[in-house]
C-alpha cells in the first residue's frame, strides 16, 4: 500500500506538470486571462491577463490517479473515493461556470452570489445523502483531542453539515488570492488526510490513494503556480479543491477534524467577516489595512512590514503544516 500511494503522488506530480506545458501556453494563446479586481492591491493589476482556469491540472492528475491506482479498490466496492471526487467535480464544474462568465464578461464578476450558494448546497446535500446511504457517514460528530464522540438528531446533524461544506468551500476560495497560497495550505491538509487514511487500514485505502493523488497534483500545479504565477488556478480549481478538503473530512466520518486542519482557510474567512462587520458598524474604518488577512500583511498592517507574496505563502504554509501534524494526533485514535 505504502508503494501504491507514492506511485499515486508521483504519477500525479508528473502528470499535472506534463500537462502545464501544454495547458498553459493553450491558456494564454485563446486569452483566457484573469481580470484583477480593483479594491486588491495596486501591484496586483499587473497580474492582469495572468491565464485561470489552472486548476484543470490537478483535478485531471488526482482524477487520473483515482481511476487508475485506486481502480482496484473501487472495483472491490471502495466507494468513498469516488463519491468525494465526483462531488469535488461538481464543485469544480461550478467554478467552471463562474470563471467562464468573468472570461465572457472581462471582468471579474461571474455567477451571483445566489445561484452559487444553491448551487453548492444542492452538492454538498447531494454528496451527504451518498455518504450516508453507503454507510460511511453517521450523525455522531467525533471531537478531535477529546476522542469522544456527540450523537445529534438527524434532522440537526445534516443541515449542519450542509452549511459546514458550503462555508468550507468559500474559505478555499477566499484564500486563493496570492500566487501559490491555496494550493501550499492545501498541500498539508491532503498529506494529513493521506497518513491517516493510511493508518485506518483497509476500508480507507481509496481516500488514501485519493489524497496522495492530489497532494501529488497540487504540487505539479505549484510549478506553474509559485511565485510568479504562469497561470492562476481559478474558481475551477479553488471550489474543486475545497470540496475535496470537506469531502474528505466527511468520508473519514470526522468532520471536526476541519477546525484545527484548516485553521488557515478559517482566520482567512474571520477576516474578512470581521471587516465587513466593522466597516459597517463603524461607518466606513476598516479593522484590517485590507481583506482577507493575506492582503493585510501584503499592504503593511500592524506591524509596518510590507510582507512579499513568497513571505506570505511561507508562513501561512508553515502554520498549515504545524496545524496538519495537530489534525492528525487529534483523530488518530477515531478507528484504532
Amino acid at each position: 500500500m505504502t508503494l501504491r500511494l507514492v506511485m499515486s503522488f508521483l504519477a500525479a506530480f508528473v502528470l499535472a506538470a506534463l500537462l502545464g506545458a501544454v495547458y498553459v501556453p493553450w491558456l494564454r494563446k485563446i486569452k483566457a486571462g484573469q481580470e484583477i479586481k480593483e479594491i486588491g492591491p495596486n501591484w496586483h493589476k499587473s497580474k492582469a491577463g495572468t491565464p485561470t482556469m489552472g486548476g484543470v491540472l490537478f483535478i485531471t492528475a488526482v482524477t487520473a490517479v483515482v481511476f487508475s491506482f485506486g481502480f482496484p479498490f473501487i472495483r472491490e466496492g471502495e466507494l468513498a473515493a469516488l463519491f468525494v471526487l465526483v462531488f469535488s467535480l461538481f464543485y469544480g464544474a461550478i467554478g467552471f461556470l463562474d470563471d467562464y462568465e468573468k472570461l465572457k464578461k472581462k471582468q471579474n464578476l461571474g455567477l451571483s452570489a445566489r445561484a452559487k450558494f444553491l448551487l453548492q448546497l444542492v452538492v454538498a446535500v447531494a454528496l451527504l445523502y451518498l455518504l450516508r446511504l453507503e454507510g460511511y457517514l453517521s450523525p455522531s460528530l467525533y471531537v478531535p483531542f477529546w476522542g469522544t464522540t456527540v450523537d445529534l438528531p438527524e434532522i440537526v446533524y445534516f443541515p449542519l453539515a450542509a452549511f459546514i461544506i458550503v462555508g468550507t468551500v468559500n474559505a478555499v476560495n477566499i484564500t486563493d488570492g496570492i500566487d501559490g497560497l491555496a494550493a501550499s495550505v492545501s498541500v498539508p491538509v491532503f498529506v494529513c488526510y493521506t497518513v491517516l487514511a493510511f493508518a485506518w487500514g483497509v476500508k480507507f485505502r481509496s481516500l488514501a490513494v485519493f489524497s496522495a493523488g492530489l497532494t501529488g497534483g497540487l504540487f505539479g500545479f505549484l510549478v506553474y503556480n509559485f511565485h510568479p504565477a504562469k497561470c492562476f488556478m481559478g474558481d475551477t480549481g479553488s471550489l474543486f479543491l475545497g470540496g475535496a478538503v470537506c469531502g474528505m473530512a466527511f468520508a473519514l466520518d470526522v468532520p471536526l477534524i476541519l477546525i484545527p486542519l484548516c485553521l488557515i482557510f478559517i482566520l482567512e474567512t474571520l477576516s474578512d467577516i470581521i471587516q465587513v462587520t466593522y466597516f459597517k458598524a463603524t461607518h466606513g474604518k476598516r479593522f484590517f489595512k485590507m481583506a482577507p488577512f493575506h492582503h493585510h500583511l501584503e499592504m503593511g498592517g500592524w506591524l509596518g512590514h510590507k510582507w512579499s507574496e513568497v513571505q506570505i505563502v511561507s508562513l501561512f504554509a508553515g502554520i498549515s503544516l504545524l496545524c496538519a501534524v495537530a489534525a492528525y494526533f487529534s483523530c488518530v485514535g477515531r478507528y484504532v
